[in-house]
């Protein structure tokens, strides 16, 4: 359903609907003269369009619309115009988007939330319209008129309450409606007016505090400190005054306490040296006035004359270089977040041979340089210690009425990191014994407001996030379709990334390996922890999300309707919205409850369920849209029958199917199954339905696997290929390896039940 109400206050409430899956055929109505035409809007316009968090589906819907556009379409009379205005209307509404993105969801006013809610909404459900029509229009046979004119007859039930209107512009026209009473809703409510507004109250920044806070009450820093001085001091028989600058980078997860540490060594070593600064960046910065706050810390009786107020950025660093020629400094640069802003700063460091000393702290491994410190969590005995003490004004030890469990819990839920600890004590302080386990237990408790500590660790997680680019912001949020401490393999996400068109096209680079380099800017910012293989040097096979983290994406995704969690038989949802990813985590999955079925289930695009138990839960019908499918670490009773309606999901992208032993035919249609990965799987044999998958990318068959015969006869754009051929004979185990060299875009192959060499 397309719906749009006013908002409260906003005048009187109005509700127009669309329904556009009841009849899917009737969007045929725009015939591609062309079979081949619809497959290159398909091939270009999903993957390429990015969808973020303030915009909803506009990202992807205006290059959708522009395809059809220019495509080599012949539209009913009327309807390119129409479409034109489409584009140009949302092109117009985009920009209060993007500003609505870049504020934190919190911090904006009612009527905001109401509008751009509204507006991703609808653009949402415009999008659906717009694929199942490219995707009905698909195939191998081209569109015939007897079956055009059967949906022209039908047309009534495609739109709902449109009732009677038999063509595509009809529904085009209430699509129109509806953006221009958004549009006008924008200008009765000034909404680019609140959007642009600053907020009016400054926040105190938290690392202000950390700074503040005397070295011998902070727990756990002593070792860090301790390595730290070690890298900073100089070999042993060297003399100090002969010495290279040396600068190191102290890198770790916001909140981990990387500005304490530098803060402490930086207290305790000044003395040495004959001038020194300590100074924060932070995101955005003015590096004129960076550039001014660290020529005040080195001398501030010179500095602060109101001469220096008027130099410009080149100005300023000619007189820090000429301020430190000749001395011995210790600079601290705090919060680094860009390399630019980092190489401005540089410029004005002069090496002087004196033994000089620069410690910089960040966030991103990629700001980092010179010698690099990777801060450590907390032990868990330091943790610990940290809570108690804060718990009970100076008492380090677990009273005997506080739960055990309640302890272990908060100690997994803060992973050592000092802030979210603190955050935890603020949360608990003051809280009866028997409702500790509550709180821990709740799926929110982190997010509460009990004390100023929770709202500083989530506005320095909030900050991290923020900072991502739209594109990333969208693929960290999708991982709140995982449980907490979930091992999430990575090529299995960046596969579910690119079927949900999260990934951008780049010439020379494929969309996994540009989904690699999303994954590796996520593992660089410290908003994902990589996992590494060590028995195989190293490698990054996978990630896991900070408990901390996981909490914010998923209260983000919650409020932006981006994922819907179904725990323990209960559907977390918005009140009244659609669901557009259902994630089932740690349940038995039974029939589709009343409360699933009334939740909008036709709407969803990716199903997830992890570590499920299923039992009479069937792929139900009325999944058309769905892009994702993935069963990961599920157990199916025996005898299951749930994927019977596996061949009606056109759409889908990615099909991932662990702990189940047999696959349908009708998987043949998925005309579209970029992704089939079936490790984990008892299946024996693929059906040959397979070999019709034109568009399979990636193959992965489960230990058993075996291909069909004459699989690689149409299958030809594979990059990742792991199967079984001892299933074969000996002449179609020939034709096989044969035909790997037809695969140009292969980079992954294991092949098990051959003997022999494959040559490419």
């Amino acid at each position: 359903m397309l719906t749009n109400e006013e908002s409260r206050g906003g005048g009187e409430a109005s509700q127009q609907t669309i329904d556009i899956y009841s009849n899917t055929e009737a969007l045929a109505l725009l015939q591609p003269p062309h079979p081949h035409a619809t497959t290159a809007i398909l091939r270009e316009s999903s993957p390429a369009a990015v969808m973020d968090l303030g915009t909803g589906a506009m990202g992807n819907l205006a290059p959708k619309l522009y395809q059809l556009l220019q495509g080599e379409y012949e539209l009913q009379k009327g309807v390119r115009k129409k479409l034109v205005f489409l584009h140009q209307e949302m092109e117009g509404i985009k920009p209060a988007l993007d500003k609505v993105a870049q504020v934190p969801w919190d911090r904006h006013h009612e009527q905001v939330k109401v509008w751009a809610h509204q507006m991703r909404e609808a653009s949402y459900d415009i999008e659906d319209l717009l694929d199942t029509f490219l995707v009905r229009v698909q195939g191998s046979e081209p569109v015939d008129q007897s079956r055009l004119k059967r949906a022209l007859k039908k047309m009534g039930g495609l739109f709902g309450k449109a009732k009677a209107r038999r063509d595509i512009s009809g529904a085009i026209e209430d699509i129109k409606k509806q953006l221009q009473e958004v549009a006008e809703r924008r200008d009765r409510c000034k909404i680019d007016e609140i959007v642009a507004k600053p907020d009016a109250t400054s926040e105190i920044d938290p690392r202000l505090e950390a700074m503040c806070k005397e070295v011998t009450k902070l727990i756990g820093i002593d070792e860090s400190k301790g390595e730290l001085q070690s890298m900073l001091s100089s070999p042993q028989g060297n003399e100090v005054s002969h010495e290279k600058m040396k600068i190191v980078s102290v890198v770790g997860v916001g909140g981990l306490g990387k500005t304490t540490l530098a803060k402490a060594v930086y207290d305790e070593l000044k003395s040495q040296f004959d001038c020194g600064a300590f100074v924060p960046v932070g995101r955005n910065p003015d590096v004129k006035k960076v550039l001014r706050d660290i020529l005040i810390d080195l001398d501030k009786k010179e500095f602060r004359e109101p001469k220096y107020d008027i130099l410009d950025v080149r100005q300023l660093i000619n007189e820090l270089k000429d301020f430190l020629r000749s001395k011995r400094y210790f600079i601290v640069i705090d919060d680094v977040w860009e390399t630019r802003d980092w190489k401005n700063i540089g410029w004005a460091l002069v090496e002087n041979d004196r033994g000089s000393i620069v410690i910089k702290t960040t966030r991103k491994s990629e700001v980092a340089t010179g010698v690099i410190y990777q801060l450590r969590p907390l032990s868990d005995d330091d943790s610990k210690m940290l809570l108690f003490t804060r718990l009970f004004d100076g008492g380090g030890e677990r009273p005997a009425n506080l739960p055990a469990e309640a302890c272990e819990k908060i100690m997994r839920k803060c992973d050592g990191v000092p802030l979210a600890i603190i955050t935890m004590a603020s949360m608990l302080v003051g809280k009866k014994t028997e409702d500790w386990l509550a709180v821990c237990n709740s799926p929110g408790f982190y997010r509460g407001n009990d004390g100023q500590q929770a709202h500083d660790t989530e506005w320095i997680l909030s900050l991290s996030y923020y900072d991502l680019p739209m594109h990333l912001k969208t693929c960290l949020l999708y991982l709140s379709v995982y449980p907490e401490d979930y091992f999430i393999p990575k090529d299995r996400l960046i596969w579910k990334w690119i079927a949900e068109g999260f990934v951008e096209t780049k010439t020379g680079t494929s969309l996994f390996q540009r989904g690699e380099e999303y994954f590796n800017q996520l593992v660089n910012r410290s908003m994902i922890q990589a996992v590494r293989d060590e028995d195989q040097g190293g490698v990054i096979y996978a990630c896991q999300v900070h408990d901390m983290v996981l909490d914010l994406i998923r209260g983000l995704s919650y409020e932006e309707n981006f994922v819907t969690i179904s725990n323990d038989d209960e559907v977390t949802s918005p009140s009244g919205n659609k669901v557009r990813r259902l994630a089932h985590q740690n349940r038995v999955m039974k029939q589709l409850t009343q409360q699933e079925d009334d939740t909008g289930m036709a709407r969803v695009r990716s199903l997830v369920a992890c570590r499920c138990d299923i039992k009479s839960w069937v792929l139900h019908p009325s999944f058309k849209l769905l892009r994702v499918l993935a069963l990961e670490r599920c157990k199916c009773e025996e005898g299951w029958q749930g994927l019977k309606h596996l061949g009606d999901l056109l759409h889908l992208r990615y099909l991932g199917l662990h702990g189940i032993n047999e696959l349908p035919e009708e998987i043949g249609k998925l005309k579209f199954l970029q992704t089939l990965d079936l490790d984990g799987s008892g299946i024996r044999v693929l059906p040959f339905g397979v070999c019709q998958l034109t568009q399979l990318v990636c193959l992965r068959g489960g230990i058993s696997t075996c291909a069909p015969d004459g699989l690689l006869k149409k299958v030809t754009s594979l990059e990742q290929l792991h199967i079984r051929i001892d299933n074969l004979n000996d002449e179609s185990k020939r034709q096989f390896v044969k035909a790997l060299g037809n695969l140009s875009e292969l980079r992954v192959l294991c092949i098990f039940g051959f003997e022999g060499t494959v040559h490419r």
